[in-house]
């Protein structure tokens, strides 16, 4: 299946574009493996992160809607919605978080940038908001609607199928840049929290027609669930483009075992990780997701997993600012 890029819905410019690629060579000389990093923390300050690419399509549709105010939700700590704050001021939006967290939490990281943005925050206690965020997210937009204020939802990550194209988009970008620095990546990796990035890669190898290894490090959940939930996902993508869904769970291939304690939740060993890979190469990862995530590429290719790959690309997706002490479990 081939499909152009250009033909994509429209989407805002909202990130720095194109984000570099850097050679992680002290690290691959370790593993006897050429390993690149794109460094997609560097898509902005305040909509730093890979959630700004997805945002630029929602946030279009949402506007070509008519709407004046965003409605989303995630973690305490969570990128996106800080993401989608900081998007939705830019543009002259209202913005409303839904907030999994308990009474009281501390001003930090993310949380205190969503009220620097001056965003209108509903906190929701874990076991709620597990079962009732999205009823939530629908209550709140019918009162915005009623107030003629017209509201988009968008779903954690802005992982559905207009959200995708963000990372569909990022593909026909690491195109571009092979062609520039003379390398083809025959496997890409990617950490995996609510599968929009990875359905993104995904799609964008599908449509292209490329034959890339699109791997996924779920930190959070399990393998079968990102597996039946991408390949969802991904057809959505496929339905708005007029293309008949033809992804199926055995497609989607992620690798589990390294969510550790559960999302937002660090052992010690995986901040001992980030350390040093922080005094190795110079680059931080973050304790949510690329930490965990690039620990498991690393123990994945010492077990021999990655042993036909020889150029793997490692998307930085950002979230230094959730690295605060309450999320680390220290």
């Amino acid at each position: 299946m081939s499909h152009s890029i250009a033909t994509l819905p429209e989407r805002l410019t909202l990130a720095n574009l194109p984000t570099p690629i850097e050679h992680l060579s002290r690290v691959s000389e370790q593993l006897h493996k050429t390993l690149y990093i794109k460094r997609d923390d560097y898509t902005g300050t305040e909509v730093s992160g890979n959630k700004i690419r997805k945002l630029e399509f929602a946030i279009a549709e949402a506007i070509e809607s008519g709407a004046k105010t965003l409605i989303t939700c995630g973690g305490l700590q969570s990128n996106h919605a800080r993401a989608t704050a900081a998007a939705a001021r830019k543009l002259g939006l209202d913005v409303h978080l839904v907030l999994r967290s308990d009474p009281e939490p501390e001003k930090e990281g993310n949380y205190l940038l969503d009220s620097l943005l001056g965003a209108k925050i509903t906190l929701m206690p874990a076991v709620d908001f597990n079962s009732h965020h999205m009823q939530v997210m629908a209550s709140l937009k019918a009162e915005y609607d009623a107030e003629g204020c017209p509201a988009y939802i968008l779903p954690i990550g802005a992982s559905n199928g207009i959200g995708t194209f963000g990372y569909c988009h990022a593909f026909e970008e690491i195109l571009a840049q092979e062609r520039t620095l003379g390398i083809t990546f025959d496997t890409i990796v990617c950490t995996v929290g609510s599968g929009g990035t990875y359905g993104g890669l995904f799609l964008g190898n599908l449509l292209s027609g490329q034959d890339r290894q699109i791997v996924g490090i779920n930190i959070s959940a399990t393998a079968d669930y990102f597996q039946t939930e991408i390949a969802r996902i991904v057809n959505e993508s496929l339905g708005l483009l007029d293309l008949l869904p033809s992804v199926e769970a055995e497609d989607i291939h992620i690798v589990d075992g390294y969510a550790g304690l559960g999302y937002a939740l660090s052992q010690p060993e995986e901040i001992e990780f980030i350390r040093e890979f922080a005094k190795t190469e110079g680059i931080i990862l973050d304790p949510v997701y690329t930490g965990k995530a690039f620990r498991g590429l690393v123990s994945e290719i010492e077990k021999g997993r990655f042993a036909t790959s020889k150029n793997i690309l490692f998307i930085h997706t950002g979230g230094l600012m959730g690295f605060v002490p309450s999320y680390m479990n220290l």
